[in-house]
């Protein structure tokens, strides 16, 4: 399945080497602000060209087919896409017989029966978040004054994130990273329990982008060292403001009033320049693995606005669904 959300939905389509790639999003209420300009700082942050990212050179013009007309939304599926030039396809060709430890060749082979495209990884490829990131502009304006902000605060287990990644690339390695999100003046009561919590519509998001590993939410894992009266946040005024956050502003699965944080683990890239032992699928033997091409040092450096994108698409659903059961 390629799809997420109950009234704000999206679909994801397209190969990392294919014409294009793009998303589908519907449910998007009408009447609202859009031009392709206001996707291009985005996806600028989304691109590759700092050092430790591929040295891909892709110019990720959106093109919006439908859904838009007049410089507004009409309520129709909005059809967003972007052109796939910069392909060397040939350095991929290999890994059907010799899948990349770490990566989806292996499991993508077995699930579509040896037909799903290789090519740049294909539907697997980190390329297709520009999808994630695309919806998440439009989300964006339609959770309105939430300020939505992530960022990278460790990589490689360092806060020396220049350091860490400068050391990568001598060692030809690649490294994770983690993410830190945070949501200030985010609207409270949203968040439908059980099943379709904040936390729960906002992981479901984040594990959706290609290298994730883990999610917390306020002190997160820390929370199984303290106590009750520790963890808990007390009230301190009639707003709902608490004077500790170490639920991340979220109760029972609903928004608080404070902010909102939650981190994101992001795991080291699978191609790797180092080279590794693995199996031979079709000499049926072990052999050595040195993955050439154009890949990413540290894939968390592109990650922020992804991240971004995954929390404001998941708000903007709840967001909507709280209104069609709310609204009178």
């Amino acid at each position: 399945m390629n799809s997420f959300g109950v009234v704000f939905r999206l679909s994801l389509f397209g190969e990392s080497h294919g014409v294009a790639i793009g998303v589908v999003v519907d449910g998007c209420p009408p009447g609202i602000a859009l031009t392709p300009e206001d996707f291009l700082n985005d996806l600028k942050r989304r691109k590759s060209g700092s050092a430790g990212t591929t040295p891909r050179h892709e110019p990720d013009i959106p093109e919006i087919l439908s859904g838009v007309n007049n410089g507004f939304t009409t309520g129709a599926p909005i059809t967003l896409i972007t052109r796939n030039s910069d392909k060397k396809s040939s350095d991929y060709d290999e890994f059907k017989e010799i899948p990349r430890p770490g990566h989806a060749d292996y499991v993508s082979g077995i699930k579509y029966s040896g037909f799903a495209d290789m090519r740049g990884s294909g539907h697997f490829s980190g390329r297709i978040t520009w999808g994630l990131v695309a919806a998440g502009v439009i989300a964006k304006k339609i959770v309105g004054s939430a300020d939505i902000s992530a960022k990278l605060i460790s990589a490689g287990g360092s806060e020396n994130i220049e350091e860490a990644v400068n050391k990568a690339l001598e060692a030809n390695d690649s490294i994770g990273g983690i993410i830190e999100c945070r949501i200030n003046d985010a609207p409270k009561g949203v968040g439908e329990p059980f099943f379709y919590s904040f936390e729960s519509a906002v992981s479901h998001l984040v594990f959706s982008i290609p290298a994730i590993k883990g999610i917390e939410f306020g002190v997160g894992f820390a929370a199984s060292k303290m106590r009750g009266s520790e963890h808990n946040d007390p009230f301190v005024d009639s707003s709902g403001k608490t004077s500790s956050n170490n639920a991340g502003g979220i109760n029972g699965g609903i928004t608080n009033g404070n902010e909102i944080v939650f981190r994101v683990v992001v795991k080291p890239t699978s191609s790797t320049g180092v080279k590794q032992e693995t199996f031979n699928f079709s000499e049926k033997k072990m052999t050595a693995l040195k993955v050439k091409g154009r890949h990413d040092t540290c894939i968390a450096l592109r990650m922020p606005v992804i991240v971004e994108a995954a929390a404001s698409i998941a708000m903007a659903d709840l967001k909507l669904i709280d209104r069609a059961i709310y609204s009178r």
